[in-house]
């Protein structure tokens, strides 16, 4: 069984992607010879869409373009000139900063929940990801539901066992898909202004949500990706040093195609000296932490109680600290003295200071200036990985996670209760622990593959103020994920009682604490018509 489905194109169909992909059996391609508006709203549609990037770009696209002329195009010209330049720009001088000038859009497609996780570490590439609340995963491509299919683990006489089980799991997920629509069109009736659209819209939407934690982690994802070449380098070089082995043989993928469109950016990578170095180095140290860990915190110890969502570390003297940095680029004082004339300061002055930093914040969308970055503050978070996944895509943070297991128990939505469907989301679960317990011994790496996303997963996020607000404010809208709501309208209470920093929390004028709407998208896909049907 082969690991991947390839796509299937007829020849006229070939003849127009050849022109702009980079290849069409393979489920990593670079594109080329296209316009950049062209890639990022391809991009864009692609998040919620479940069709392959290239069956999109023929379905969607490429009526919109003049294609009659581009018969001829090579995306290779000009490449050995370029490949002149670079050498001696960059082998010659050592300017790592010209790898930072050439990008590439990179589409990944049918990698597991694990690996879009390693995809999206990071923090200066731009990444969109297949969403589980628009696309319905019992859908099969190849005649086979979406999960990822380890060839060492399928050769191992654990094999037939994970295919059953992983298939168990999506029978489940299918059966309860349209139960929970009949469920929420009972519940939530249709109101006379809202068409027949937007009403399936947020009902499916919904019910994906309900149910989308019976989903394992070896579910299939489709991952766009526009970064530079300083930028693969680097992620490639983490790829090749990750114990997953999907992983390393996904990187392998990747650099046969980014080497098709910037292989002068890439030649460190197979050097002994560089990129073999480095990639020796990430995993020798990672492999020295994980037994040193195992010396001191054995898997037997059981975890102390804590709260969901803890602050573990904040700065006391804040109001103080924030206030100078707001005032510090609006003279020509050094700092010191700036913070000594804001100590002095009454409540009154400071405050002033602050809402003049601030301005008229009209939507969430009006950020403040980098004094806020003055203040961090670090969360230890408990949640279920589907919350997690969604979460650790904000790239200006510090975020490390613990491995995916079902130590910590799973979180069951209430409506899944309320529908009367709690049986079949616990055997879900329990199958999902028994099938990871049985991975474990032979296949540590590969045994979150069977770990459903509801199940929790601890991990810690470190940020600033100004991309707390950022953070907050987005994720307690409405139309938000009921999980990830809950962990951020906590860390909005955090930051403004256990800090003690109510001036901060008051800054964030956009942050939604309502309880969770009956249909969170239903807001969301009235603009959304709104803005279709406008002329």
């Amino acid at each position: 069984m082969t690991v991947y489905v390839a796509e299937e194109f007829s020849s006229d169909e070939a003849d127009i992607l050849r022109r702009y992909f980079t290849n069409l059996d393979s489920p990593v391609f670079a594109l080329v010879n296209l316009p950049e508006v062209v890639k990022g709203a391809l991009f864009a549609r692609y998040s919620r869409s479940p069709k392959s990037l290239r069956r999109l770009f023929l379905d969607e696209f490429v009526s919109e373009l003049d294609v009659t002329g581009d018969a001829t195009i090579d995306a290779t010209v000009g490449l050995h000139r370029a490949e002149e330049l670079y050498e001696r720009v960059f082998v010659e001088y050592g300017d790592d900063s010209v790898a930072q000038l050439g990008g590439v859009h990179l589409a990944c497609e049918q990698a597991s929940n694990l690996l879009t996780k390693v995809l999206e570490w990071g923090r200066l590439m731009s990444y969109l990801e297949q969403s589980t609340r628009y696309i319905a995963y019992d859908s099969r491509i190849g005649g086979r539901y979406r999960y990822y299919r380890d060839p060492d683990l399928l050769a191992s006489p654990l094999g037939t066992r994970y295919i059953g089980d992983l298939d168990r799991l999506f029978d489940i997920y299918a059966d309860l898909v349209p139960r929970m629509q009949d469920f929420f069109r009972e519940v939530v009736p249709k109101e006379d202004g809202d068409s027949d659209f937007v009403y399936r819209q947020a009902i499916r939407a919904r019910a994906f949500d309900a149910v989308r934690g019976i989903l394992p982690g070896a579910s299939l994802s489709n991952v766009g990706i526009y970064g530079t070449g300083q930028g693969y380098e680097q992620l490639l070089l983490r790829m090749r040093a990750h114990p997953l082995p999907e992983a390393r043989r996904y990187a392998a993928m990747m650099l046969d195609e980014l080497r098709k469109v910037i292989p002068s950016f890439l030649k460190r990578v197979d050097l002994p000296e560089r990129g073999q170095a480095w990639s020796t180095y990430l995993s020798g140290r990672q492999e020295a932490m994980h037994e040193v860990a195992a010396r001191l915190f054995p898997a037997t110890l059981e975890a102390e109680p804590a709260p969901p969502v803890a602050l573990t570390s904040f700065d006391p003297d804040a109001e103080v600290k924030l206030v100078t940095a707001m005032l510090y680029p609006h003279t020509h004082l050094p700092e010191r003295q700036i913070e000594d004339r804001v100590r002095a300061m009454t409540d009154t002055e400071r405050v002033a200071v602050v809402d003049a930093y601030v301005g008229d914040r009209a939507n969430r969308r009006h950020k403040p200036g980098r004094g806020l970055e003055r203040l961090t503050y670090r969360f230890d978070i408990l949640a279920d990985y589907g919350a997690f996944r969604d979460l650790q895509r904000h790239r200006m943070l510090t975020v490390e996670w613990q491995t995916l297991s079902p130590r910590h128990g799973y979180t069951r939505p209430d409506v899944v209760d309320a529908a009367g469907f709690t049986a079949e989301f616990d055997g879900a679960m329990a199958r999902s622990a028994e099938l990871h317990d049985a991975l474990f011994e032979r296949f540590p790496a590969q045994a979150p593959y069977a770990v459903s996303l509801a199940y929790h997963v601890r991990f810690v996020m470190q940020l600033n103020a100004r991309e707390a607000m950022h953070l907050i404010e987005l994720r307690t809208t409405p139309q938000g994920h009921p999980a990830y709501r809950r962990v951020a309208q906590e860390m909005h209470r955090l930051i403004a009682e256990e800090a003690g920093h109510p001036a901060v929390a008051a800054l964030m004028r956009h942050v939604d604490l309502a309880t969770e709407p009956a249909l969170g998208r239903l807001a969301a896909e009235r603009r959304a018509e709104a803005r279709r049907l406008s002329p």
